[in-house]
């Protein structure tokens, strides 16, 4: 069968980074995969929840999973921690069992003599022998080649030295991982209406990694009390009421003042920027600490971004239940963050699942509202009753005339206005014109951009717009693609 990295497919092998810390597993993944998907950094234990993608690897298609690095310390023979590590002990546990399911390991070992704790984690991979490669890294210009050759006194039949950050013999691994996968099973995916992305933003420990395996009913990401357990950006995927769901699970993002370590820095930048990758931003809330500053610094990023936002209080079981307390709790956020009015607010506990119906009908509401492209007629027909309703000035400095208008993108909404002195035209005017196309073209939910423009010459201003709309469209199309 031949593959064609245009097209999806399913039913994958799966490939595992395996070793402890610091040994190049993520490097590895990047390099495989040639995208920075996971976290590098030389601090050991960076990479907790295992970070897994499709992609192709020699003209293959797989799907490659990193793992957390494997704290042998932390393990006993039974499964049982022991000592008190709470985040290392899970991620050990979490790494036993992406094992168990991969069709091929990667043992990946550093260049020098063989530690003690390698040579428990070898014996604790015998099991999986038949389906496991050996593999040095930082080798890099021979470097430390010697002692590595004695990797092979464990029993594997060869080994191969590499370099992830450079990609020394990197090839030679690849064509090895192909030689050892069975394809007869890989299947063409059906074309799939595109998924409704949602990214999990908010402060650390207010539930995200909680929702997001509620949401997958998965334990795909590491849930624990301890503030900042999640580095890497957690993918995760579901269906509800004929609705196909990408959920991105990010790292709580605290302020820049109280972020002193590289990972954390790169975490945040990480989770940043899965607005870019999202339809719509759920901002996880503590319901008992409420709205922060730093909830309205994220909420005004995506909001600039165009993307849907939708306010989850969490943790609303342990809220007192008093009669109007969500109203209270409403009244308040909307009186610190005025600009968020068109905003849903949600009361949710991703603990007992309770809120989580209500907060998906919400989103596919949404997203509706996004994906929305108003007739060109059918706008300038409503234009026409906003300026009769409320005429701009006709003070001699304050004039200008509404000439025409085009959506010209969706999902970001962007509408064109275009008129005679776009200098003319005040922020009020411009408010009250956003204002009647959210509630009367059906665009309550969403934030929309309202762009000012000069109508050229006579006669031309139907050819601004159309070339407006093919821009809108190119942009949806783009988007579709994405």
């Amino acid at each position: 069968m031949e593959f064609n990295p245009a097209q999806k497919y399913r039913k994958l092998p799966t490939v595992v980074l395996a070793g402890r810390p610091n040994v190049g597993k993520s490097t590895l993944f990047n390099r495989l995969l040639h995208k920075r998907r996971a976290i590098t950094d030389p601090t050991p234990g960076v990479t907790r929840d295992p970070v897994e993608m499709d992609g192709f690897i020699a003209g293959k298609p797989l799907r490659l999973i990193d793992t957390g690095g494997f704290k042998l310390e932390r393990y006993s023979g039974r499964g049982v921690a022991r000592d008190n590590d709470e985040i290392d002990s899970l991620v050990v546990e979490k790494t036993l069992v992406t094992l168990k399911k991969a069709d091929l390991i990667i043992l990946l070992l550093e260049a020098g003599e063989t530690t003690a704790e390698d040579e428990e984690f070898i014996e604790l991979l015998r099991p999986y022998q038949n389906r496991l490669i050996a593999v040095v890294n930082k080798t890099e210009g021979g470097r430390r080649e010697a002692d590595s050759w004695n990797v092979l006194s464990y029993g594997f039949e060869k080994v191969f030295m590499i370099s992830a950050e450079h990609g020394d013999n990197v090839g030679e691994l690849e064509q090895e991982i192909i030689k050892r996968l069975d394809f007869s099973a890989v299947e063409e995916a059906e074309e799939e209406k595109r998924p409704i992305r949602i990214a999990l933003l908010g402060k650390p420990n207010t539930g995200k990694s909680t929702l997001s395996n509620r949401l997958t009913s998965s334990n795909a990401s590491i849930v624990s009390e301890t503030p900042g357990t999640t580095r890497d950006v957690v993918e995760g995927a579901f269906s509800w009421k004929s609705h196909n769901f990408v959920i991105l699970d990010t790292a709580g993002i605290r302020r820049k003042t109280k972020v002193f370590e590289n990972i954390e820095y790169y975490s945040v930048n990480r989770a940043i920027k899965t607005i870019n990758d999202a339809d719509i931003v759920v901002l996880m809330i503590d319901a008992q600490e409420g709205l922060s500053e730093q909830d309205k610094k994220i909420t005004a990023l995506a909001h600039d971004k165009g993307r849907g936002i939708i306010m989850a209080l969490n943790k609303w079981d342990a809220m007192p239940q008093v009669k109007n307390t969500f109203e209270a709790v409403s009244d308040r956020m909307r009186f610190l963050f005025a600009k968020m009015e068109y905003a849903p607010i949600v009361p949710v506990s991703a603990k007992d699942g309770s809120g989580i119906d209500k907060l998906l009908n919400t989103a596919i509401r949404m997203y509706g509202q996004l994906t929305t492209q108003i007739e060109t007629g059918r706008l300038n027909q409503a234009l026409e009753r906003w300026l009769e309703e409320n005429p701009p000035p006709m003070g001699p400095r304050t004039r200008f005339k509404v000439k025409y208008a085009v959506q010209s993108s969706a999902n970001p909404v962007k509408f064109i206005l275009f008129v005679s002195r776009p200098h003319a035209v005040t922020e009020a005017y411009t408010s009250y014109l956003r204002n009647k196309i959210r509630k009367d073209l059906g665009f309550s939910l969403i934030p929309i951009s309202v762009e000012i423009r000069a109508s050229a010459a006579k006669g031309s201003d139907r050819g601004n717009a159309r070339g407006a709309a093919g821009g809108r469209e190119r942009t949806s199309n783009h988007r579709r693609k994405e």
